[in-house]
């Protein structure tokens, strides 16, 4: 965005494409009536001390940040310090975020408290400068295309920045950048009320005025967070109870175009209640783009056509600019860019402390951070040695064919376990170790699981082992009819399931039948429990072998 390339006191090139300039800036208060007058404008010093609370995205659905526009929020609070003069005074914060919700923000530590609060509706941009020096004279600089020479001259701008930039000089009136010469402007001033950076204002009243520290706090949206943990089993083995080492990081995104450096930072895990839309609430500060417009060369009435001389090397007169022209600056920073288009920080070796806060869970880093603009970080908050988990092949019952069985790993989330700590949503990659080094396994969305819960990570869809459920009886098809027919009358009806491991380790195998709402079952051969509320019957298979179980179910519902 225009508006973050803008810094008073600095020569800013590209604002036309070809070239122009700001120099010497120096603010000037515009026409005001005589309230605004008397009251005094005072900026606040930048932030000495800045918190950054980051509530995650809980619509993105376990999908990637979008780096273009995160969906979270944050809550940020800047400690600053102000002048203040006896009397009414504005006060200026200057460089809050451009998503800034308004309506959200509160000022503590005026002696004279709050009595107005302004949002500063647009920033400084090529067209806000051109706009604001409207009827003000300029200098204008071209290059002589003959003896290369830059010569300047007085003009007064008029016209505004949304049909093409017409001035005023000795010699008449000429549009900016439409001659096809190299060309510059330059501003002695900036244009009151314009700011490189969104402002938000406070008015306020001080009895005796002094140097007070106040601490602004809001709102903000275009941020979000999310985890990405890493599991490493500990050796390559097929047996049922693995051990495994669990990292997590914590990464932290700001669309914004503000950075907040050395911020102390915090992220919020669990469903926060939102009942406003902040992103209709969030209108980031107008910059305006400046858009130049050319008439062709000639009357503007009736037009002249280009002279167009031979190609025996005579002189061929160039084409007038195009119709509509934007003007496009580009911005060197010094971040590097990753793949997804963030610029990535280096990450952080240290680990983020887990605290309660009422249902929710924060995380907050033990050092301060810059949050960048535009970019993520990633902090780590989870660093685990020796987890104990259990391999489980399950599969519901499917009457239609038989059926491979998927694969994930649980994990009961005790300290007993290795665990015991509370695990925010986030994207999980497992890897195992080889003689090649570690190779990716699976890679799963984990929803949030608080401490006592079984943690799940889905580790294959499809395995060798094998479940064949069916009504019991010699005859298949018979045997179907009369289970269908049994369940419609509301009786009992006899079910197996033939589980198969072909493989050469003994694995645990869990099946899953319907909610004991939909469906009763009694005379189960294994111990019925329940699993996301739905029944389930585990049993250990040996290698290379079958097992089977049997149940007897009936429809509640049916009429009988």
């Amino acid at each position: 965005m225009l508006q973050r390339i803008f810094r008073p006191g600095l020569h800013l090139a590209a604002l036309l494409g070809v070239g122009a300039w700001i120099a010497g800036v120096v603010p000037r208060p515009g026409p005001a009536d005589a309230q605004e007058m008397a009251r005094a404008a005072v900026d606040a010093s930048a932030p000495t001390d800045i918190a950054v609370t980051i509530y995650r995205d809980e619509d993105r659905m376990g999908g990637p940040i979008d780096p273009d526009w995160a969906g979270g929020f944050a809550m940020i609070s800047e400690t600053r310090t102000v002048t203040l003069p006896a009397g009414p005074s504005r006060v200026r914060f200057e460089g809050v975020a451009e998503s800034m919700v308004a309506v959200s923000a509160i000022v503590t530590g005026l002696p004279g408290g709050t009595i107005e609060k302004n949002r500063n509706a647009a920033v400084l941009s090529p067209a806000s400068l051109v706009d604001g020096t409207l009827g003000n004279r300029v200098t204008i600089t071209r290059t002589n295309p003959g003896t290369g020479e830059a010569v300047s001259e007085s003009a007064v701008v008029k016209t505004r920045a949304d049909g093409g930039l017409v001035l005023k000089t000795r010699d008449g009136y000429e549009a900016v950048r439409c001659a096809g010469l190299p060309e510059k402007l330059t501003f002695d001033r900036v244009p009151a009320g314009l700011s490189p950076q969104p402002v938000y204002s406070v008015d306020t009243v001080s009895p005796r005025g002094g140097t007070y520290t106040v601490t602004l706090t809001y709102l903000a949206t275009d941020f979000d967070w999310q985890a990405n943990y890493v599991a490493t089993f500990d050796r390559a083995s097929r047996e049922k109870e693995r051990t495994l080492k669990l990292m997590a990081w914590l990464t932290v995104a700001n669309s914004n175009g503000q950075s907040f450096p050395g911020a102390e930072l915090m992220t919020v895990a669990g469903r926060v209640n939102v009942t406003s839309d902040y992103e209709q609430l969030a209108d980031a500060p107008d910059a305006k783009p400046l858009r130049l417009t050319c008439y062709p060369l000639g009357s503007t009435a009736t037009g002249t056509q280009p002279t167009v001389y031979d190609d025996g090397g005579g002189l061929r007169v160039p084409p007038p600019a195009p119709a509509a022209m934007m003007a496009e600056s580009i911005v060197v920073t010094a971040q590097r860019k990753s793949a997804n288009g963030f610029a990535m920080d280096e990450v952080a070796d240290m680990e983020a402390s887990e605290e309660a806060l009422g249902d929710l869970k924060l995380y907050r880093v033990p050092v301060p951070v810059d949050v960048s603009a535009q970019g993520q970080k990633q902090v780590k908050f989870l660093d685990l040695g020796a987890v104990k988990g259990r391999m489980v092949h399950f599969a519901t019952c499917d009457r239609e064919a038989e059926t491979p069985a998927m694969l994930r790993l649980e994990a009961k989330n005790l300290e007993a376990n290795g665990l015991g700590r509370a695990l925010p949503e986030g994207q999980v990659a497992v890897f195992e170790p080889s003689r090649f080094g570690p190779l990716l396994v699976a890679e799963d969305q984990m929803r949030d699981f608080a401490t006592g819960e079984d943690v799940e990570i889905m580790l294959a869809l499809q395995t060798p082992v094998l479940v064949d459920c069916r009504p019991v009886g010699d005859d298949r098809e018979e045997a179907m009819e009369r289970f269908d027919e049994l369940l419609a009358a509301g009786k009992w009806a006899s079910q197996e399931a033939v589980i198969t491991n072909p493989t050469a380790s003994a694995i645990s195998f869990q099946l899953v039948l319907s909610p004991a709402s939909v469906v009763e079952i009694r005379r189960a051969s294994r111990k019925i429990e329940t699993y996301r509320g739905n029944q389930a019957m585990r049993i250990d298979v040996p290698a290379g072998s079958s097992r089977t179980i049997r149940w007897q179910m009936r429809d509640p519902s049916a009429q009988r």
